[in-house]
């Protein structure tokens, strides 16, 4: 095989063999292809795309590129859930917990967050004591007691995608389906799971800003896992405003722990109902305890609580808060039509919350409260957002950030998409 030919076959809008998908992977994770050459393929595959045939190939070599976990001994089934990032999406923190509470196995390899998109493992980091890096046993051992485990990917996971996906970020080619789409289906797969749910979102603080968009990548992605024989599917969410009202790290961990107590906003709990139940259903539990029964009865958070205690935290101590806070008032009174989810997730970013590069370090205490949503009446002066940093130089870019995310009407309702718009497999 030679680099220079799967090249030009992409370039000039031909399909990939087989053989030339799985010489492409093992020669670039073995460091027998350039990066250049690797950069160029990239560029091809965005601009003249690739078949399904093509997708779930190139997935398939990428998983075989390092270990596939197995969890074939518990005695339930394995079923987890993968959201593309949004602003406020804490949904993982009370839904893996919950599933695991009605019965399911929940083996959750989650990530960190990059820009105004917010990374689960940084928010439960938060928690005092708790740790994100668990050895393959470590993780048997938590689901095997626990039920649920919220933990990194190790390294031998799908060792291609790491070095594709930090390629693809320096050379403009994020954006291609076929390679978002197999760089997160193969690292599910590989994580060994019997069925999926994934959570697109789609608006200003998601990836996919069109329901189009989003479509096109749910259903590549389902159509990934079923030519795997992982049971998928996948729900199209909203992402024009934050979920919920906290963004950020501690702040969404606190408000995780209302949605386990019984309380909490009503989109997040509402979602976090809707994707446990696809989860039960696709691990084929769907005569199972009812997962808003296991929110109200309490059980859910006993998991939780087992599950951070597992992992080396004490779900009891308190959680770090910001050493400066700054209110946003409200433009004018009236209804708030708009509150825009990407300026909200930058300036949480701009407060501590994220970072830029994946080496920086987040401030656990840094983010954003909302105190009210998109079709709430609001009074002018009163605080519509609370701003939470421990350095108080960075409130005025993280105000920059909302310049022009705030619209308050005298009288109306806001033109929103809904929560769960779709649902695709």
């Amino acid at each position: 095989m030679d680099a220079i030919d799967v090249i030009r076959a992409k370039r000039d809008g031909g399909t990939l063999t087989p053989e030339q998908i799985d010489w492409t992977i093992d020669a670039y994770t073995r460091g027998v292809m350039a990066d250049e050459q690797m950069a160029a393929l990239a560029m091809a595959i965005l601009l003249n795309g690739m078949t399904r045939a093509e997708v779930a190939r190139w997935t398939e070599a990428m998983i075989r590129s390092g270990e596939r976990m197995d969890w074939s001994g518990l005695d339930r089934p394995t079923t987890d859930k993968h959201s593309t990032g949004g602003v406020g999406d804490k949904i993982t923190l009370p839904l893996a917990p919950l599933v695991a509470a009605c019965g399911a196995a929940v083996p959750q390899l989650s990530g960190r967050g990059l820009g105004h998109t917010g990374g689960t493992l940084d928010k439960l980091e938060s928690i005092p004591g708790w740790r994100a890096s668990l050895s393959p046993e470590e993780m048997l051992a938590v689901l095997t007691d626990v039920g649920a485990v919220v933990c990194a990917a190790g390294s031998g996971l799908a060792p291609a995608d790491r070095r594709l996906y930090a390629l693809r970020d320096v050379t403009g080619t994020v954006e291609s389906i076929p390679l978002i789409a197999s760089s997160i289906m193969s690292k599910k797969i590989a994580e060994g799971t019997g069925a999926l749910v994934l959570d697109v979102k789609v608006g200003s603080g998601a990836f996919m800003k069109t329901v189009d968009q989003a479509r096109e990548l749910a259903e590549t992605m389902v159509g990934i896992g079923t030519d795997h024989g992982v049971r998928t599917v996948a729900l199209l969410t909203a992402m024009d405003r934050p979920l919920g009202r906290a963004v950020g790290n501690a702040v969404e961990v606190a408000e995780s722990v209302e949605v386990l107590a019984g309380g909490g906003p009503s989109d997040v709990v509402e979602l976090t109902v809707t994707l446990a139940r696809e989860m039960l259903a696709a691990a084929g539990l769907a005569s199972a305890k009812d997962p808003a029964d296991a929110l109200a009865d309490g059980s859910a958070m006993d998991v939780w609580r087992r599950m951070i205690s597992a992992q080396g935290g004490d779900p009891d101590a308190p959680l770090p808060t910001a050493k400066e806070t700054h209110d946003v008032p409200a433009p004018a009174s009236g209804v708030l039509t708009r509150l825009d989810a990407y300026a909200v997730g930058v300036a949480a970013w701009r407060l501590g919350a994220g970072r830029a590069r994946k080496e920086d370090p987040v401030s656990a205490a840094a983010g954003v409260l909302c105190h009210a949503k998109p079709g709430d009446r609001v009074t002018a002066g009163r605080p519509l957002l609370t701003l939470h940093t421990d350095d108080p130089s960075r409130i005025d870019r993280a105000l920059e950030a909302l310049d022009g995310a705030i619209e308050v009407v005298p009288d109306g309702a806001p033109d929103l998409l809904p929560l769960v718009i779709d649902r695709v497999g």
